[in-house]
């Protein structure tokens, strides 16, 4: 597995990470034994990122990597997680009190003394003009109770705001091959102050695996169904925010395009399609890596054998003319509708 530079947290982390939302709520249930297996499956694979969040089951996520991390010292995986969403979005809810208390919590339930990372958790956009709200983060890292804090962001312009602060270390926001915003001036911008780059939501929530039709249904703890519209938090976290029956019929294109742009792998990309090829969520994580500036890429797994092809995904080769096919289908079928909100 491939590694990177995790920004100004200077510790080197999979290109190909775990993001573990689907193992507290949100996307059907799965069982602990299940997820174990998903983290075991992961590391073994090369994984060595795993991203979480205090409000991911309210806690369940962490304390779930929390017994893995017991079971396997040593195993040398960072774990980011995030604080902020637990309660009412209101600024004045982010104080050094309020931001202690929470990663206590956090430090209990993943059974360590210090927080490799924790990220502002998409929080109110003013509190990136707060200079206390930053303060409070330093007071954090001094007093030994994180080792680095960064941010995850709704919009390009919050993470160019967080980029902006000397303190912060990453940056994670959504990026995949129906949201290109951040290819215009996030991604140089990080690269230049040193800021790591975590790429959310990569599959659009499944949209990019290209198995969904305009039929296919979801259970109904699934945000998927109950998130479609913005309900429950903002729309562009599910599906990317953009319509689900376009993104049907896109991703059946990019399933169609993306294989003629592989040239090779660096190591064995197992665990594709039918025909032994790249499957299409394995080319649209590919797709991302490829990027000059993210640091990881977090796809979730509900399944051992999702974990296993989603790392195997870190190892596939594109040629440059992949960045112009993803470019004209974006322009064509969503820039219109996505690229101003976010």
């Amino acid at each position: 597995m491939q590694t990177r530079t995790l920004g100004r947290t200077g510790r080197d982390v999979s290109v190909i990470g775990l993001g573990t939302w689907q193992l507290g709520a949100d996307w059907g249930d799965v069982d602990d034994t299940a997820a174990s297996a998903i983290l075991d499956a992961a590391h073994a694979a090369g994984v060595t990122m795993f991203d979480t969040a205090d409000v991911y089951g309210d806690g369940r996520s962490e304390s779930t990597i929390g017994r893995w991390l017991a079971a396997n010292p040593g195993s040398g995986v960072f774990v980011a997680t995030k604080m902020g969403r637990r309660g009412p979005q209101e600024h004045d809810r982010f104080t050094l009190a309020a931001f202690r208390a929470w990663t206590d919590r956090s430090r209990q339930n993943l059974g360590v003394d210090t927080l490799d990372l924790v990220q502002l958790h998409c929080p109110p956009t003013s509190v990136f003009a707060d200079d206390e709200v930053f303060d409070a983060l330093d007071t954090l890292v001094d007093e030994g109770a994180i080792a680095a804090y960064g941010v995850s962001v709704e919009t390009c312009d919050e993470a160019l705001a967080a980029i902006a602060r000397p303190g912060v270390a990453s940056v994670q926001i959504i990026l995949n091959a129906f949201r290109l915003k951040p290819l215009d001036a996030v991604l140089p911008a990080a690269a230049a102050a040193g800021v790591g780059i975590i790429a959310r939501v990569p599959l659009a929530s499944g949209l990019l695996s290209g198995r969904y039709t305009t039929q296919t249904t979801f259970a109904e703890d699934d945000h998927r169904t109950f998130n479609r519209h913005g309900e429950a938090f903002d729309v562009g976290e599910t599906f990317s925010g953009v319509d689900f029956a376009t993104g049907v019929e896109a991703a059946q294109e990019f399933a169609a395009i993306a294989p003629s742009f592989v040239t090779g792998t660096t190591g064995s990309a197992t665990n594709g399609g039918a025909d032994g090829q790249p499957s299409t969520s394995q080319l649209a994580l590919a797709w991302i890596v490829r990027q000059p500036g993210v640091s990881t890429v977090i796809p979730g797994a509900r399944s051992v054998d999702q974990a296993d092809a989603n790392a195997a995904a870190g190892s596939i080769v594109l040629d440059d003319g992949v960045d112009a096919a993803v470019r004209d289908l974006y322009d064509r079928d969503f820039r219109e509708t996505v690229h101003s909100r976010w």
